[in-house]
């Protein structure tokens, strides 16, 4: 059971997480969330010292939900090609979530917007790790300096994929790269097409 304390940490930081993204990081004071909050303003600074505070704070709560849905994905007995899409896609937003991930994009939250970005590969890379080295055990995969290839893995499909900006031979680029870069035979990724709503895929005019 969660602790008193503990409890109003996690309702200031819903709070902060709603007006970071409804008005943006940067135009959001900290007299506004206490307002907000119906606190007294020494309570705030009893659970952070500053607005950074909190926004790592925020940010790191973002982060532990989506590590725990890629984890779920690591654990579960699916193929291991299977897995890293899994472990890629488990940190895209449902699309009841749509409205945060559009509010993330815009110009007033690029600051929590590139900060949940980073410190969210440097979560899954070593999930992603794990996996691929399971891979290699079983002779799907063969490379080295396995962590550094899966965040680049991370960092182009967060790229691509995160933009809904994508055409069909973005994403044969993207299946060929993953095979070369995991050390895979060609073939081992190419269910990833199946996988794509077409509806976010752009229409070639050529």
């Amino acid at each position: 059971m969660m602790k008193k304390g503990e409890k109003r940490k996690q309702e200031l930081l819903k709070i902060a997480y709603d007006m970071f993204l409804s008005r943006g990081y940067e135009d959001t004071s900290v007299d506004e969330i206490i307002e907000a909050a119906q606190i007294a303003k020494g309570t705030y600074y009893y659970y952070f010292s500053s607005k950074e505070q909190m926004l790592e704070n925020v940010i790191g709560m973002m982060i532990e939900s989506e590590t725990e849905a890629a984890r779920r994905i690591l654990e579960s007995g699916i193929p291991v090609p299977q897995k890293i899409v899994g472990i890629i896609t488990s940190v895209r937003p449902a699309e009841a979530e749509q409205p945060i991930s559009d509010a993330l994009m815009r110009p007033e939250n690029v600051l929590m917007h590139d900060k949940i970005r980073k410190k969210l590969i440097e979560a899954l890379v070593p999930l992603l790790s794990e996996t691929v080295k399971a891979g290699a055990d079983e002779g799907i995969f063969s490379c080295d300096n396995i962590p550094e290839r899966v965040r680049m893995l991370l960092i182009v499909s967060n790229d691509l994929f995160n933009e809904h900006a994508f055409s069909a031979r973005d994403i044969s680029v993207f299946i060929d790269l993953t095979e070369k870069l995991l050390g895979a035979e060609t073939g081992t990724m190419s269910f990833v097409y199946d996988l794509i709503d077409k509806h976010d895929m752009e229409v070639s005019h050529e």
